[in-house]
């Protein structure tokens, strides 16, 4: 082999030989300068699906590829939150109905914050917009935030969803991938919605988010008139063990109130912290804001019957199928004393789960499961559960130890100190007694890594039902924001996406071609006319995009 061989790569596979560099850029047959490789120089042959028993899941822990891919992704920023990282909070209580519906609720789950008429669990919620940065206005469209610790007698429950009921992706190892389209170009530092599309024209189960997103549902007035949804499909388990499948959705008692751009703009030009100072406000003046947490519900099961797949968190469940029922009202009645210790210190995963809640096999739940808590340990720390906002409101006993920033042991009463282990005859800490009969899923399944069999014609069609539900006022924003953000895009991506437009409604993707070929034309007029074509408008002017 050559020395210009070795240095520069002749992708002949064979055994690599003599120093290298840490941007050694030798390949291997069937590898090209482009080819995606893991950080440890792994060809990557599947970028699209984690590897799962069976096309719905489970997930399984040796998807190497995607541990690191997450794990990664967890750490690109610090401190700030990669996402959410625009962020309000309060302090409440949830009173819960004891029933769902009309039955008495220990029917169907044996969640102790459930089970009584009148019982009071004390929740801190964080509301926040997803891919800007911490000081960034309140007034810009992204999807918001919407999640909620309760502290229950049997330990910490966080709820985390969002104010839509839908999102981008169904596989979490595109994760990473999506977040990076929605957030600046790593060249100019702009977002870019030539690159939004070119990501989102390559998945069209994202075109019921997208139809959502840039309509005014993307602007919420505030966050006290805004809903709020789980997203991510979970199991609630009885004291028998069986389960049903649950989606949570908040439904605010204030009503429910959107901005179109040109309104969202006018308040972004006198206000960029309206949302926060809105929920402030209110509180402090005793106007304390309430939502019911409503579910939808359905055996477990995989339910061939419907058009959907219900762990595809980019559908949703029709309510005349799957009716809302009310569970109980939480109330957020304290301001925080501190931003910092509890707004930003204040950490959640979709993983902290109570008895008689359980993950379902939502190949996205999984993901992030997996993700948020260690994003919190390593934004935070390895002691992040150790701080007042994220303590739960009970007993702690654990035989984990040490990390930066402990500053107490969770020894129980009368433990020996020596024993940090367990089983021990020494006085060491023992296991609990079960609270009922623990709910075993069963799988027959090649493990395999693949999409789920439902998509296709169900992800146009519940995107064109969005689209037809929407007033005129939101069509006609939808349609100007669309036609905005991809009058920058490439041709083959504009093609693309009014191609899929029309496939969820023939008035959609006409539409949209019409919209971009007027801004087109409008960009043009202004560039013939001697006017220079700036990235960053006037005041008053500012694009009708996410950025």
């Amino acid at each position: 082999m050559s020395e210009h061989q070795a240095s520069t790569g002749n992708g002949t596979g064979t055994a690599v030989t003599g120093a290298g560099s840490a941007e050694d850029q030798r390949t291997a047959v069937g590898e090209g300068a482009q080819t995606l490789t893991t950080r440890q120089g792994h060809p990557v042959v599947d970028n699209q699906n984690v590897r799962t028993v069976g096309s719905r899941g489970p997930t399984t822990l040796e998807n190497y590829h995607f541990l690191e891919k997450i794990s990664h992704f967890d750490r690109e920023r610090t401190p700030e939150r990669v996402v959410h990282a625009r962020g309000a909070g309060a302090h409440g209580t949830f009173e819960a109905y004891g029933t769902v519906g009309d039955e008495p609720i220990a029917k169907y789950t044996r969640a102790k914050l459930f089970n009584t008429k009148g019982k009071e669990t004390p929740v801190f919620v964080r509301f926040s917009s997803v891919i800007h940065g911490g000081h960034s206005p309140e007034t810009l469209r992204d999807p918001r935030g919407f999640a909620t610790k309760f502290y229950t007698e049997d330990g910490n429950w966080d709820l985390v969803g969002n104010n839509l009921k839908v999102f981008f992706i169904r596989d979490a190892m595109k994760f990473p991938d999506m977040v990076h389209s929605l957030k600046p170009d790593p060249v100019t530092n702009r977002q870019d919605g030539g690159r939004i599309f070119d990501f989102m024209s390559h998945h069209p189960e994202a075109l019921q988010m997208i139809t959502f997103l840039f309509s005014p549902w993307g602007i919420p007035a505030n966050y006290r008139e805004m809903e709020g949804s789980g997203v991510n499909t979970y199991k609630w388990v009885n004291a028998a063990g069986e389960a049903q499948l649950i989606k949570y959705h908040w439904v605010p008692q204030q009503g429910v109130r959107n901005l179109t751009q040109p309104e969202a703009e006018a308040i972004q030009a006198k206000d960029f912290n309206h949302a926060t100072g809105d929920l402030y406000d209110n509180i402090k003046a005793g106007n304390f804001p309430k939502w019911e947490l409503c579910v939808q519900m359905m055996p477990d099961g995989e339910h061939n019957e419907l058009p959907f797949d219900p762990l595809d968190d980019t559908k949703i469940w029709p309510e005349d199928q799957f009716p809302y029922l009310p569970v109980g009202m939480m109330t957020l009645n304290k301001n925080p004393e501190n931003y910092f210790a509890e707004v930003e210190q204040v950490a959640f995963g979709t993983g902290v789960l109570v008895d008689g809640l359980d993950f379902s096999d939502d190949k996205m739940l999984q993901g992030r499961t997996f993700s948020y808590s260690d994003t919190q340990r390593y934004r935070v720390g390895a002691n992040y559960l150790q701080l007042p906002i994220n303590a739960p409101k009970k007993h702690v006993a654990t035989n984990q130890r040490d990390g930066q920033m402990t500053y107490h042991v969770d020894t129980a009463p009368g433990q020996n100190p020596h024993v940090n282990y367990e089983p021990s005859r020494l006085n060491g800490l023992s296991e609990s007694a079960p609270a009922g009969k623990e709910h075993e899923p069963a799988y027959e399944a090649r493990l395999v890594r693949q999409k789920l069999e439902r998509h296709g014609d169900i992800d146009f069609q519940q995107a064109g039902d969005r689209y037809r539900r929407h007033t005129d006022r939101e069509k006609d924003d939808l349609i100007n924001n669309l036609a905005d953000n991809l009058k920058g895009a490439d041709k083959s991506v504009q093609d693309k996406m009014v191609e899929l437009f029309t496939k969820c409604d023939a008035d959609y993707g006409r539409r949209v071609r019409e919209g971009i070929d007027k801004a087109m034309a409008e960009k043009a007029g202004m560039n013939g006319h001697g006017h220079a074509e700036v990235g960053v408008r006037s005041a008053g002017t500012q694009k009708p995009s996410m950025a």
